[in-house]
């Protein structure tokens, strides 16, 4: 058995990799190949949680599940809001193949997903970036965006503003002969422009309104993971075409969701799809250039273990991780 640690899964995981991987999960779990239940939680004082989020990927014969906690207010503390790691098992004999750091994999395979969203429902000439947070997802989600979408402009808004200015240094730096990049004195101001937006906070109140974004703009919420949590009010919502990484996921426990559903603001049939059906070709993306997308994401079991499962291989043929004898 192998433990991978958070420095190797950064070096054996790229984002670009992670964008097809991805892709294809989806694609699996669209088809059957992948199965995965929803994530059962405990929750926490003081409004954290622990979850646990199992699944099987039929194909590569991995079984396993992603233990994880969410601690919001982390932030203050400088810890990071999701902790956990991914256990991977053979699915053939039931072994214990390797435990995997699961902050490093949430954070890349939750921006590739949103990329390949991006790439599916976003307009192919989006050029302007909003990034609702200055957390470890922004900083992906930048990544990730850029690789699939001529950015040329980036604007940057967070309840803090050190934290928005240090983000943008960061971006600079990497990625400054490559884009503009602002930070904003509301996020208002950060997406009256946008043609795409990550929200990535931890807010459990809308952060962005439905009057301010622009139409043919293509939305990724990815911040808030409970039904009583959102960042978009319901207004966005409605306006937007929807689509989902899972439908059993998002029925359950997506706010973004459910809170304009039971305000009878949009009806059940509001969720256009899956993501894997559209990879498929089951279903179709936006209908137009003047439409708004919207894509909901919940993070899913299958990402991890698709995503530890390719780190498992890679480790392997490169001699990294360190092997345990249980």
């Amino acid at each position: 058995m192998l433990v991978i640690t958070q420095r190797e899964v950064k070096e054996l995981l790229t984002m670009q990799g992670c964008i097809g991987i991805m892709e294809e999960v989806l694609a699996d779990l669209t088809t059957g190949e992948a199965v995965q239940s929803l994530r059962s939680v405990v929750p926490v004082h003081g409004g954290n949680l622990m979850g646990l989020m199992p699944a099987y990927l039929k194909r590569e014969e991995k079984v396993g599940a992603k233990i994880i906690t969410v601690f919001p207010d982390n932030h203050a503390k400088r810890l990071p809001s999701h902790q956990g790691f991914v256990s991977l098992f053979n699915a053939v004999t039931g072994e214990l193949e390797a435990i995997v750091d699961g902050r490093q994999i949430t954070a890349i395979r939750t921006a590739a997903v949103s990329a390949a969203a991006t790439k599916l429902l976003a307009r192919e000439d989006a050029a302007v970036l909003a990034v609702i947070g200055t957390g470890e997802q922004a900083r992906s989600h930048i990544e990730a965006m850029l690789l699939v979408r001529p950015i040329k402009r980036i604007a940057i808004w967070g309840p803090n503003p050190a934290h928005a200015a240090q983000l943008k240094l960061e971006t600079e730096q990497r990625f400054g002969a490559q884009v503009i990049v602002e930070t904003m004195p509301t996020a208002e101001q950060a997406v009256a422009e946008a043609d795409i937006i990550c929200t990535v906070t931890a807010s459990a109140t809308p952060v962005i309104q439905g009057e301010w974004v622009k139409e043919g703009a293509h939305v990724n919420a990815v911040g808030a993971c409970r039904a009583k949590d959102r960042e978009l009010d319901s207004e966005l919502v409605r306006r937007s075409e929807l689509y989902v990484d899972r439908r059993e996921s998002a029925v359950n426990e997506a706010g973004d969701y459910l809170i304009p559903l039971a305000e009878g603001v949009i009806t059940e049939a509001h969720i256009r799809g899956e993501l894997g059906e559209l990879l498929i070709g089951s279903e179709q993306g936006r209908s137009s250039a003047q439409a708004i997308t919207l894509f909901k994401a919940l993070g899913l079991a299958s990402e991890d273990l698709a995503a530890a499962g390719f780190i498992l291989k890679e480790a392997i043929r490169l001699h990294k991780g360190t092997p345990i004898d249980l």
